[in-house]
């Protein structure tokens, strides 16, 4: 197999360069002279994780698709600590990323299932009011491109940014309850019936039908037979108010003068 580097990170101070290669190596280079100093050796899978201390330069971690996480210490090649991710009953999950905290205490990483594993000094319990697993419910939704290029959420033909905020789920996407919901930014003080997803079912690529959250509806609605996805209707009158302003931009220059005889603008 032909060797590749799949990430690089300087130390704090520069004088070193750590790079993962797809053989499970990490090597340490001498930054100035291009000299290999020593190859870590521990991971059994690639890794794309690398990330340095805020301020010892002799520390650095990484964490890849094998569910590892190494805490090195650069100048001497060696382990220093070592977390390796297993989930009950699901094997391991490969690890996507980790940022140290600015003090250097902390280590904060996700995974593959949705999990936020938080590593440090001091008591667990503020972190203990979040799930297990945490995904929003559009995060693998399929986009699309409009005749002009532009992206758009194939399911409601919406540019993604307009979006309403999304909802809380876990790795199978079954919504959180709504005590949850509202830790989404821009949900914090809905109202309980704005909190409560509509599920709808949903045919993937492969001719599965899975249940996925689709948008949200109250009780109400469904008897008096409304719009059933107040989500779509807040896109719909987002759109409806850009038109609108849209509109009201090009009207004075199309109700000016037909004879040309109007008074001169200055630009």
């Amino acid at each position: 197999m032909k060797p590749k580097v799949t990430m690089i990170a300087w130390n704090q101070n520069d004088n070193y360069v750590v790079t993962a290669v797809n053989n499970h190596l990490l090597k340490v280079w001498n930054s100035c002279t291009g000299q290999l100093l020593h190859d870590l050796v521990g991971h059994a899978d690639e890794v794309f994780v690398l990330e340095t201390h805020p301020f010892d330069s002799r520390i650095m971690l990484s964490a890849g698709h094998d569910g590892n996480i190494f805490i090195w210490d650069i100048t001497k090649g060696t382990k220093t600590k070592h977390y390796f991710n297993m989930i009950e009953g699901q094997g391991h999950g490969a690890v996507f990323d980790c940022k140290f905290s600015p003090d250097g205490q902390h280590f904060a990483c996700t995974d593959s299932h949705g999990h936020l594993l938080i590593f440090g000094f001091g008591c667990s319990r503020p972190y203990e009011k979040i799930p297990d697993q945490m995904f929003f419910h559009t995060d693998y939704r399929p986009l699309i491109r409009d005749s002009n290029n532009y992206v758009l959420d194939e399911q409601t033909q919406q540019a993604p940014h307009l979006m309403p905020p999304p909802f809380l789920v876990d790795v199978d996407g079954n919504p959180h309850p709504t005590k949850y919901q509202r830790l989404v930014p821009g949900r914090e003080n809905c109202a309980d019936e704005h909190l409560i997803p509509q599920l709808g079912y949903v045919a993937t690529s492969d001719g599965e039908v899975v249940e996925q959250v689709i948008g949200q509806q109250t009780i109400d609605q469904d008897e008096q037979g409304l719009e059933p996805s107040i989500l779509d209707g807040m896109i719909r009158q987002l759109q409806q108010q850009q038109d609108q302003r849209a509109g009201a931009d090009q009207e004075p220059a199309s109700s000016g003068p037909q004879n040309g005889e109007g008074t001169p603008r200055r630009g």
